[in-house]
């Protein structure tokens, strides 16, 4: 499980999957997305724009992403 700390108050899905370094490049990701690779909260999302906030649960070929903000628990 990879844990990712916000630094603003949202960023995008494909942003997630490229800066955690689940995907190579932005390109990979929007195709990985769009193929619905890739689950928000146990749902699968095909909107690489999708906002991604404080306490969302990304899963993208078997690894777990968890989002936190900085300084929550």
């Amino acid at each position: 499980m990879i844990t990712f700390y916000l630094k603003d108050d949202f960023i995008k899905l494909g942003q997630v999957l490229k800066a955690s370094g689940l995907c190579e490049s932005g390109v990979d990701a929007k195709y990985d997305i769009i193929n619905g690779e890739v689950t928000v909260n146990g749902e699968v999302e095909e909107r690489r724009g999708r906002k991604i906030v404080s306490g969302d649960v990304i899963e993208y070929k078997g690894d777990k992403v968890v989002v936190k903000k900085k300084g929550d628990e």
